[in-house]
């Protein structure tokens, strides 16, 4: 029996490994075979990571086309070398893997279908050319991709240049229809430059290559966003699990027991992620601000990288008797940890979604792309959280640390909504549904995948793939459905199963959907 064979290539940062990384094991639990790309220089650095996944995952890499000194949080910088680099070697790699079968294989070897994020959307074109299926997987909010694809009537109606996009005017609009206003200034490509403003344009093109626009978020999380535009399909939360992750960095786990010691909401958690850089200055008035809560707080302050020539050093002033100071952290656990009462983050979307599950509030830092738009909706729809005012010099002050932290812990309507959120969001994954796909469309498993599902017993019992979705894709599923197959009976029910027939009428394609009692 044949099973599809996914490529999956993500952007080379660990805001997008992680969650393809999360989806590819997904799938490999349901019997699907996954390789995974990777930069050789990001190789060297998971190493340890790479191996403790075992068979399940095959981890292949390509070169990113930068020196090892070169400073890889230079995201414009890595996206032009990738896009000079990678096209003909992926092209020689997917050709060597689809060459590369024995007799006992057939074609189970080939690659059925490439999965992809955001800003190597060039390799969809590989595939294309290959004749080979593609899906993006957007790892971050559905809104922030609306944005990227919201560009050209952003240039028709004059609200941004059409060769830099950057605002003609200053001025607050609303992307989508009940998203919270934003500024224009922040935009998520404003900060980034010219450069990287043409590529999201070209970039954002080429994914419509895809045959799928999968997206790492829910329907209670972007209901606007996701009704918007039917195309994007929410697959979240996808989250790092304890045993399936990457990181560039080794996790400091000390900090758990000392959390143990603290009672509950009483630390200030502080993580920047893996790329923001916080320059001296705002780094002095970050480090006296915590002292200055006279909170314990637990703060993530990443190893110096002499490449990109900050190297933060902590002011005289500073004392931190009652913090706690690590390199790098088990991020998920310490937001699930009852001690800590906030999250002071850049908002970057897996940071994110990781405190909503939590059900924590926070205080929002973003420092650029689509954090902007990420703290607008803490702070402006779902309420769980409050904005870092800049001086005029740019600068968050440690007055205004300490005065929105103490805001925060105060408003127990923030809390509450917190907790509320978390319980719409976890809840995502409890009324799941089945779908057996025959292999023949197995191409469709990409839609409305569960990361925490556990492989189901149809797997085996039937000739061909079982995937579990969630309730709250359930109207996506079946829309998109509609769209690709004609039509479909739907009873009211609690679990359902949907045979493909291997080669359908062409004019008729039904699919039934068996119900079984009220939902």
């Amino acid at each position: 029996m044949s099973y599809p064979h996914f490529l999956v290539m993500p952007y080379p940062i660990l805001g997008h490994m992680n969650p393809l990384l999360q989806f590819s094991q997904v799938l490999a639990n349901h019997g699907c075979k996954i390789t995974f790309l990777i930069t050789e220089f990001n190789q060297k650095r998971m190493k340890s990571e790479i191996d403790h996944l075992g068979a399940q995952i095959k981890f292949v890499t390509l070169p990113d086309g930068l020196d090892p000194e070169d400073d890889r949080s230079d995201q414009p910088k890595v996206i032009l070398s990738l896009r000079n680099t990678m096209p003909t070697k992926l092209h020689r790699l997917i050709q060597d893997i689809n060459n590369n079968n024995n007799a006992l294989d057939g074609d189970n070897n080939k690659i059925t279908c490439l999965v992809v994020s955001k800003n190597i959307g060039w390799a969809l074109e590989v595939s294309h050319k290959l004749g080979i299926k593609g899906a993006l997987l957007w790892p971050a909010s559905a809104t922030s991709l609306a944005s990227f694809e919201s560009i050209p009537r952003l240039i028709d109606e004059g609200i941004i240049d059409s060769e830099t996009g950057l605002p003609t005017r200053k001025q607050e609009i609303q992307l989508l229809p009940n998203s919270p206003m934003m500024d224009t200034a922040n935009l998520p490509w404003c900060s980034l430059g010219k450069n990287f403003f043409l590529h999201m344009v070209e970039d954002t093109q080429s994914l419509k290559l895809g045959e799928w626009w999968l997206c790492n978020t829910t329907c209670d999380l972007e209901p606007g966003a996701l009704a918007m535009w039917p195309r994007f399909l929410s697959i979240g939360p996808l989250m790092q699990s304890d045993t399936n992750k990457s990181s560039f960095w080794r996790e400091d786990t000390t900090c758990l027991h000392w959390l143990d010691q603290h009672p509950p909401q009483s630390v200030v958690y502080v993580s920047f992620g893996s790329l923001a850089i916080v320059e001296p200055n705002q780094f002095n008035e970050l480090a006296i601000g915590l002292d200055l809560l006279n909170k314990p707080f637990l703060w993530v302050v990443r190893p110096s990288n002499e490449n990109n020539k900050v190297n933060n050093t902590y002011p005289n002033e500073f004392h931190g008797s009652k913090g706690k100071i690590i390199g790098w952290a088990p991020q998920k656990k310490i937001l699930n940890h009852p001690a800590i009462a906030c999250f002071i983050t850049h908002c970057g979307w897996n940071s994110i979604i990781e405190g909503v599950c939590g059900g924590i509030p926070f205080l929002c830092w973003p420092f650029f792309s689509d954090q902007f738009i990420n703290k607008s909706y803490i702070c402006d729809v779902w309420k769980v959280g409050l904005g870092l005012d800049q001086d005029e010099n740019g600068l968050i002050m440690k007055g205004e640390i300490r005065k929105k932290v103490e805001q925060l812990l105060g408003n127990e309507d923030i809390k509450a909504r917190s907790v509320k959120l978390k319980e719409l969001t976890v809840n995502n994954f409890d009324e799941a549904f089945h779908i057996i796909i025959h292999p023949s469309n197995s191409l469709l498993i990409v839609v409305a995948i569960i990361h925490r599902a556990p492989p189901s017993s149809a797997m085996r019992d039937h000739p061909s793939l079982c995937i579990i979705f969630s309730k709250s894709t359930v109207t996506f599923l079946f829309r998109t459905m509609v769209v690709l197959l004609g039509t479909i009976d739907v009873g009211k029910f609690n679990t359902a199963e949907i045979d493909f027939v291997a080669d359908p009428p062409s004019t008729d394609r039904t699919v039934k959907v068996l119900a079984d009692g009220a939902w």
